[in-house]
């Protein structure tokens, strides 16, 4: 294999840095696209790659090389992985498999807990208002899915402002907000170096609701001053603490401890003009992350003719 089949699980270390560089700058929709979709596409080719180190490694044991029918002597000289990188690729490999797997089926159960919670809700009325002090948001999906305001979150706002936190409802919902938030957790299971992509992806999915609901409102003031108002009724009433896993809430997910959170940076975006342009930012990102898809692939394909020519094909 050539030495290019170490650049996947390279680039990963580039996504905290490209992330800062497109978030604040591109529409949040492309955005949350290219991060989601990078994140899947670095993640998968990294794990690729250390299946294929570890196979290397594994044909050059003579004992296998025989079983196969494989010439140890062209696998030494075709192959420029050592065999301390493909020990080392074999040992975490399985680690990853195995935990990309209970990421699924914990995910799928935790969509298939809020469908069903979703479902048991009276009525088809996708908004259900909870009789509870606390302020709180968030949309969850289902058939159909729901929007869930405490009666606290309404009586801390005034009639415009809950139509704005509808229309910010309604975008995660129809935008299928979860599944985006769902890959690139996915992703970082199984690369934790794309770790930061997680709340680059979380920040502008709730950007791309935050300027739906002012083209929806066609008031940007009107927005920022709402998921200030929700943000401070939300702190002051204990709310954000029935968050349910697959559902996304008016202001995200809890910040880390001694963060300010997303909500300042939200509320800066939106009493800025909408983001326009950006368009080459996106290409440069687009490009390193097909990248990494092409030197999978050639990693792949070289693995393959060394294996051929090992077995005389």
């Amino acid at each position: 294999m050539h030495l290019a089949v170490y650049l996947p699980l390279l680039l990963p270390l580039l996504a905290a840095p490209g992330a800062r560089w497109l978030d604040d700058r591109l529409h949040p929709r492309p955005a949350a696209l290219l991060l989601a979709g990078g994140a899947l596409v670095l993640a998968a080719g990294s794990t690729t790659v250390l299946g294929l180190l570890a196979l290397a490694g594994l044909v050059r044991v003579p004992a296998v090389a025989r079983l196969a029918e494989l010439s140890p002597a062209v696998l030494q000289r075709d192959d420029p992985a050592s065999v301390s990188v493909a020990v080392v690729a074999a040992l975490l490999l399985p680690v990853v498999v195995v935990a990309g797997s209970r990421f699924v089926y914990r995910r799928v159960r935790a969509v298939c807990e809020a469908v069903l919670e979703a479902a048991c809700f009276p009525g088809q009325d996708p908004l259900v208002v909870l009789e509870e002090p606390a302020a709180d948001a968030f949309a969850m999906p289902g058939l159909p899915g729901r929007i869930v305001v405490s009666t606290g979150m309404l009586a801390s706002l005034d009639a415009a402002e809950r139509e704005v936190l509808l229309a910010h409802e309604r975008a995660h919902l129809r935008g299928h907000h979860y599944l985006y938030t769902a890959a690139v957790q996915l992703a970082v299971t199984l690369n934790p170096l794309l770790r930061p992509l997680a709340e680059r992806v979380a920040y502008t999915l709730e950007r791309w609701a935050d300027e739906a609901a002012a083209e929806a409102t066609g008031d940007r003031r009107r927005v920022a001053v709402t998921v200030g108002k929700a943000a401070l009724a939300a702190k002051n009433s204990g709310g954000r603490r029935r968050l349910p896993a697959a559902a996304l809430g008016l202001l995200g997910r809890s910040p880390r401890r001694g963060t300010p959170g997303p909500v300042p940076r939200r509320v800066a975006a939106l009493l800025a003009p909408p983001p326009k342009g950006g368009g080459w930012r996106g290409a440069a990102a687009t490009a390193c992350v097909a990248a990494a898809a092409l030197c999978t692939a050639d990693a792949v394909q070289d693995l393959h003719e060394v294996v051929r020519r090992a077995a005389g094909g």
